[in-house]
């Protein structure tokens, strides 16, 4: 059976949009997954599912949770190979090695166009660095995330899409929990 993770979008965040991560596990075997493992309070979930895609899987997902959670919850959906790409395809080694907490990949609803990333990537104001992949964006930041000028916000205003982001620490426990 195919093996995917979901990222949620803004939960658990300063006490809005709560969900324990058993509800959420409860919720994902209802809707047919097998085995939902969580990682983290922050909403990323391994699983199994037979024979659905990644963008089928989300809007089920995201329908299931405004229904029965009454929440509306972004879900951003790879398959297991989808994440080894994002692993493998790192193009910011270095700071994977070094200082993996501000290397952020920020998983996408949809591909972003190259105007775009260039138009973010102008407006960036600090040291921090992007590059685009597919799906993904990945950005280093140097100097920390709290402080940067470079935020979820501006980021998805300039891409035109929706975005959730993971440390490169979590990015890689996630990848270690889909192989076992």
């Amino acid at each position: 059976m195919p093996r995917f993770v979901a990222l949620l979008r803004a939960i658990n965040v300063a006490g809005h949009n709560l969900v324990s991560m058993a509800e959420l596990r409860n919720l994902l075997t209802e809707l047919g997954t097998s085995e939902p493992r969580t990682i983290l309070q922050s909403g990323n979930v391994v699983f199994d599912a037979a024979k659905k895609s990644a963008a089928k899987l989300e809007g089920e997902f995201e329908q299931a949770s405004r229904a029965r959670l009454q929440l509306e919850i972004n879900y951003f959906v790879r398959t297991a190979a989808e994440w080894q790409a994002i692993v493998a395809d790192n193009p910011f080694p270095e700071a994977a090695e070094k200082d993996p907490g501000h290397l952020v990949v920020m998983c996408l609803k949809g591909a972003a166009a190259r105007e775009r990333v260039a138009a973010l990537q102008a407006a960036i104001r600090g040291r921090e660095t992007i590059a685009a992949a597919g799906k993904q964006l990945y950005i280093v930041y140097p100097d920390g995330i709290g402080r940067s000028k470079l935020t979820g916000k501006l980021i998805e205003q300039h891409l035109g899409i929706l975005g959730t982001g993971r440390n490169w620490n979590t990015v890689v426990k996630i990848a270690e929990m889909l192989e076992s």
